[in-house]
């Protein structure tokens, strides 16, 4: 018997906002630098496990051209089934509360919207690419598929490039690039506050890289 002819017709097909991330993401053309859509984006989490903790609110800004557009950005707060009142102090993010907040399958939907093709810039980006992978998970979705950028292996770069590779490794903390980079920390903790602050020192680091103007973007993931 042909049992691959039963998977296939048997086999899920993804609901239609994920066919469309899908779409976008398959049809990406190779843009230079100056023209490709940046999406700096943060997660508050209740938590730092990956499979047991929960995203509470994902927030993100656009970058094109070393521009950020602050009209191109994205926030929302997601219903909580697991509350931990010992992470309330980071980011403040309440059970209840006035904050009008949504499922986490809307939440994937309009984030997914969102980001489209963009190349996604975070600092430590792999663990709220994780975070987000899990809601994927839980509604039986592949993974994200954009291209990923960190801004701690970016600025460690960036010093590199200076320094000729003369200075030790070093783990950088969002709060520690504020202070080398001379980033305002307000608004820390919160998902779009970080958001916006990682694209103010990615732009800075950037501007490090490209002095010449003629960066290629295979050099920011070698």
């Amino acid at each position: 018997m042909n049992f691959n002819w039963f998977r296939k017709k048997n086999k899920k097909v993804p609901p239609a906002f994920f066919l469309e991330y899908e779409k976008c993401i398959l049809n990406t053309e190779k843009l230079p630098i100056n023209e490709t859509r940046f999406v700096v984006f943060d997660t508050e989490t209740t938590g730092l496990d990956k499979k047991k903790d929960r995203v509470l609110s994902i927030g993100a800004v656009a970058l094109i051209n070393n521009t950020l557009n602050v009209n191109d950005s994205f926030e929302v707060y997601l219903k909580q089934e697991i509350f931990n009142p010992e992470t309330v102090h980071i980011h403040g993010i309440l059970k209840e509360g006035n904050t009008t907040k949504i499922t986490e399958l809307e939440a994937l939907k309009q984030f997914l919207k969102y980001i489209g093709n963009s190349v996604l810039v975070g600092h430590h980006v792999g663990f709220d690419v994780a975070m987000i992978n899990q809601i994927l998970l839980r509604n039986n979705l592949p993974g994200l598929k954009n291209k990923t950028l960190d801004t701690e292996y970016l600025y460690r770069k960036s010093k590199h490039t200076i320094y000729k590779n003369t200075l030790p490794e070093e783990r950088y903390t969002l709060d520690k690039l504020c202070d080398e980079l001379n980033v305002s920390k307000s608004d820390r903790h919160t998902a779009s506050g970080d958001a916006f602050i990682t694209a103010i020192i990615f732009l800075k680091i950037m501007s490090r890289l490209d002095k010449k103007g003629n960066l290629k973007f295979r050099e920011l993931l070698s």
